[in-house]
């Protein structure tokens, strides 16, 4: 069987003299809270993926560069847990590897679970919730006291129910089946920057110190003011002391609402793998994974060196289905636990259902400023089916053909509004063409039997209230109604 990886992006010649850098877009697309580690030759990552299924990517690369997904922790949910699939940490020790994550009980809050396996790239076994609070517990971090002793770093989610959120340390077992002891407080949001929360605490050791890195304040949306500070101790337990020159990690004239990520040392230098917004496309491209250096000062702080890089252009995305497994690029709603979908000559077969967005499928938008097209085989398609901006399960936009037409579909908060329509006679083929500026302005064009495109709104649909809270507006295929949609292609490229 033919392995399909994907790569995630192809970056230019500039990428040459990545370590003469400091700060780099590495995870261009939605890959909120990403952590990172090294496994003897190879860099292993992972990220948030939320309400998209599969659940946390596998990425691997040889030089924190280049990187392509190996597959997923998750290709299937967890027996305990529903939804809300946060912040993976991935870590290894003694030949195993361990995934720390966050997600939402069934019948309760969210809790810390935990995956391992024998190899970075799985399969994984779920081992279980092993700490659920009341107010929701998320965000774990292992660490060995000065002892060798191992402990579970996390944040209690106080801010859920306008309470403080105190970073709690509790011993683990080795064998990570559970924790023991009682939890220790490491420190709690009181300082003015942080206003509500402190989370994503990542730790290292250098020099004497615990250095913990930490995020504060909002993380997500259009009106974020994510920052990162630093905290330090000599003993794991404390006490702590946070840094006089907080927050050290902030905007710039590129990058905005910085945090939650992972420290990594590479030749001697050190950097923090973090996600953040593009300061153009802000949520709608989502929190991408970038690579900043940092160094430790004379008297024992962290300093990082704040030089933003330009952007490399993605690589084009084209998929023929032409493989006899799905590129791993292909996400779908955790809520869609009916999803079914084929590959077959040469096409994708997709099918229908009957709520309000449909079934779909997308991929993540790497660039604000794009264009993706979708060729739909009318020969065996009978619902509603076409191309789509997808937020969630109740936010979409999507151009959709069915019988003799073509629809302009506005999904908000699960009310469907007709904002165009265009009669088309097709013979084999629908042709859709969606254009996308600064990714929240969109139109769409439409064409038959691989001819000439027809605009099918001349004005730009604002997209506003396409991305969720925690997550980016991806690029798919839609299949509304019974029966089974076939597409030929999908491509996808930055203009």
């Amino acid at each position: 069987m033919k392995k399909v990886k994907s790569l995630i992006v192809s970056l230019t010649a500039v990428f040459a003299c990545f370590f003469a850098s400091s700060q780099r877009l590495i995870l261009p697309g939605d890959y909120p809270d990403p952590s990172i580690i090294k496994i003897g030759d190879s860099y292993w990552a992972s990220a948030t993926t939320s309400n998209w299924m599969p659940a946390y990517p596998i990425l691997k690369s040889a030089d924190m560069v280049h990187w392509t997904t190996e597959g997923y922790i998750f290709n299937k949910l967890p027996d305990w847990a529903d939804y809300y699939f946060w912040a993976p940490e991935i870590t290894y020790e003694n030949g195993k590897v361990y995934v720390y994550y966050s997600a939402h009980k069934k019948g309760g809050n969210l809790c810390l679970g935990i995956a391992t396996a024998d190899k970075p790239e799985g399969p994984y076994k779920d081992l279980g919730p092993m700490m659920c609070e009341e107010a929701g517990s998320i965000d774990a971090f292992p660490m060995r006291d000065e002892n060798g002793k191992l402990y579970l770093i996390w944040k209690e989610d106080g801010n859920s129910i306008k309470q403080p959120t105190p970073i709690w340390a509790m011993e683990m077992k080795e064998d990570r089946t559970g924790l023991i002891g009682e939890k220790h407080e490491l420190f709690r949001n009181k300082v003015a920057w942080e206003e509500n929360l402190v989370e994503g605490v990542s730790m290292m050791k250098h020099g004497g110190y615990y250095y913990a890195f930490y995020a504060a304040a909002g993380c997500c949306g259009v009106g974020c003011n994510y920052i990162v500070g630093i905290a330090r101790s000599k003993n794991l337990l404390g006490p702590w002391e946070k840094d006089p020159a907080n927050p050290v990690l902030k905007n710039n004239e590129q990058w905005i609402c910085p945090g939650h990520g992972t420290p990594i040392e590479k030749d001697g230098r050190y950097y923090f793998l973090h996600h953040a917004y593009d300061k153009k496309t802000n949520a709608f491209t989502g929190r991408q994974g970038v690579l900043s250096e940092f160094k430790f000062t004379p008297d024992g702080w962290v300093k990082f060196v704040n030089i933003p890089e330009p952007f490399a252009t993605p690589a084009p995305v084209a998929d023929d289905f032409n493989n006899r497994k799905l590129s791993v690029n292909w996400q779908w709603s955790v809520f869609q636990k009916e999803i079914k979908y084929k590959l077959r000559k040469g096409h994708l077969e997709l099918k229908g259902s009957n709520v309000s967005a449909g079934a779909f499928m997308g991929q993540k938008i790497l660039t604000g400023d794009f264009t993706a097209r979708v060729d739909l085989l009318k020969k065996g398609t009978k619902p509603s089916a076409g191309i789509a901006a997808i937020g969630d399960d109740k936010n979409t936009l999507s151009l959709l053909y069915s019988g003799d037409s073509v629809r302009l579909i506005k999904l908000k908060d699960d009310t469907a509004t007709v904002l165009a329509s265009l009669p088309l006679t097709a013979k084999q083929a629908v042709n859709f063409k969606m254009q996308a500026t600064g990714g929240r302005y969109y139109t769409f064009s439409v064409a038959a039997d691989n001819g000439s495109f027809t605009p099918v709104n001349t004005k730009p649909i604002d997209g506003l209230f396409l991305p969720p809270w925690d997550r980016a507006v991806r690029a798919g295929v839609v299949s509304k109604g019974n029966g089974k949609a076939k597409f030929a292609s999908f491509q996808m490229a930055g203009d």
